[in-house]
């Protein structure tokens, strides 16, 4: 079973039509949206001149069946905490809520489709490699 969790950016870019998103979300049985990009989301949406255009396009998507909400769980703290403290140790910190994206990543084994590639620094993460 194909499973992908969408990064903020890649979000953006899907609403805005990139084909290469696209084509990741349509061959996925599973999207998942993670409550941190939830919050990402809806920081950015806040205070702008289309926010309700956006949380009611948000919600359309949220709705449909192959999109799941991951909530945070005791277990993606505990990878969250692992991530961070090797990222530390590393000298290589993501923002933090990177780090809680790919937890979830790794707790799910879903691919984490991003353009960000600070990703690349945690060693197991399954990314998409953007195209």
């Amino acid at each position: 079973m194909k499973q992908i969790i969408l990064d903020t950016n890649a979000y953006t870019a899907l609403l805005g039509g990139d084909e290469h998103v696209l084509n990741m979300v349509a061959s996925a049985e599973i999207v998942f949206m993670s409550v941190f990009v939830l919050g990402e989301l809806h920081a950015g949406f806040s205070g702008g001149s289309k926010e309700k255009q956006n949380r009611t396009i948000l919600n359309q998507f949220l709705s449909k069946p192959s999109v799941k909400i991951l909530n945070a769980t005791a277990e993606t703290a505990e990878v969250f905490g692992m991530l961070k403290n090797k990222l530390k140790q590393a000298g290589t910190p993501l923002p933090i809520n990177d780090v809680w994206i790919a937890a979830h990543g790794i707790e799910t084994g879903s691919i984490i489709v991003t353009l960000d590639q600070h990703f690349s620094k945690i060693a197991g993460l399954r990314l998409w490699n953007g195209a």
